[in-house]
């Protein structure tokens, strides 16, 4: 995390902060109040504290909110110490606190959406390249699962692997025999011949890539309880819980990392 945030300070402060430099007396104290603006799920906390001990190990910190903890607005924490280093670490570290907030509190409220269904809610790859090991731990504060971290801990068989192998079915018994290790083995089906094509093979995790409703329930029927099927593509808000209702056992969300907007948070600074 720490190598994380160095870029990211690298990136903002680069040599120094001008403004401050120039308009912010050298040895001025402050307080800073850390706020959350609007409802949703606080996540970041311990990044946002990061950021400003990196900057300074001098500063003070005090959190008043719990990490993953959903709530209206809000004092999230405090900060004090030097103020030029305070205002130097400032949009660092409100940018991960309201990101990973942001990502938390979509997945509650999909979380929330398919509640008493028994269908969990996991994330994908679709994540901002960096910040994966952050955004899945945020996914994670918000209620949801994860999936596999990478290409290398898990095999999903998508359709271009399956073009290239021969078929759905001989991809399959590829899969199956190159996962008998351990690793997990899921294989994406686009179609209900698919399904059956897959199952016949062995498969016991399923992905149904963008299947209609009344695909969905063929294909929980068709499965019959012999491979754990998941719902993907296009999942919104409005339509997970019917998603959820054909009783597939996971859904799997790419909106979670890829399109989750920031949470509202911001920085008020005085003397100290």
């Amino acid at each position: 995390m720490l190598e994380l945030i160095d870029r990211a300070l690298a990136e903002d402060v680069g040599a120094g902060d001008l403004t401050s430099l120039a308009v912010v007396p050298e040895g001025a104290l402050a307080r800073a109040r850390i706020e959350q603006r609007e409802e949703g799920v606080l996540f970041g906390l311990a990044v946002a504290e990061a950021v400003f001990r990196r900057i300074d190990p001098a500063l003070r910190w005090h959190a008043h909110t719990a990490e993953g903890a959903w709530g209206d607005a809000r004092l999230a924490a405090e900060v004090a110490g030097p103020a030029r280093s305070i205002v130097a670490a400032e949009r660092v570290a409100l940018n991960f606190l309201g990101r990973l907030s942001g990502v938390a509190t979509l997945t509650a409220r999909f979380v929330a959406a398919v509640e008493g269904t028994g269908a969990r809610i996991l994330d994908t790859r679709k994540t901002t390249p960096g910040l994966r090991a952050l955004e899945r731990l945020a996914v994670v504060a918000g209620g949801g699962h994860n999936q596999r971290f990478g290409l290398y801990d898990g095999i999903l068989v998508k359709e271009n692997h399956s073009a290239l192998a021969g078929g759905i079915g001989r991809a399959t018994v590829a899969a199956l025999a190159a996962g008998a290790g351990g690793v997990p083995v899921q294989v994406e089906c686009a179609s209900l011949d698919e399904v059956d094509e897959a199952l016949a093979a062995g498969a016991t995790r399923i992905l149904l890539d963008n299947m209609a409703l009344d695909e969905l329930r063929a294909a929980v029927g068709r499965a019959a309880g012999r491979a754990e099927l998941e719902a993907s593509g296009g999942v919104t808000l409005h339509t997970a819980r019917a998603v959820a209702e054909t009783g597939v056992q996971r859904i799997s969300v790419g909106a979670l990392t890829h399109s989750a907007p920031a949470l509202d948070v911001g920085l008020l600074l005085g003397p100290l």
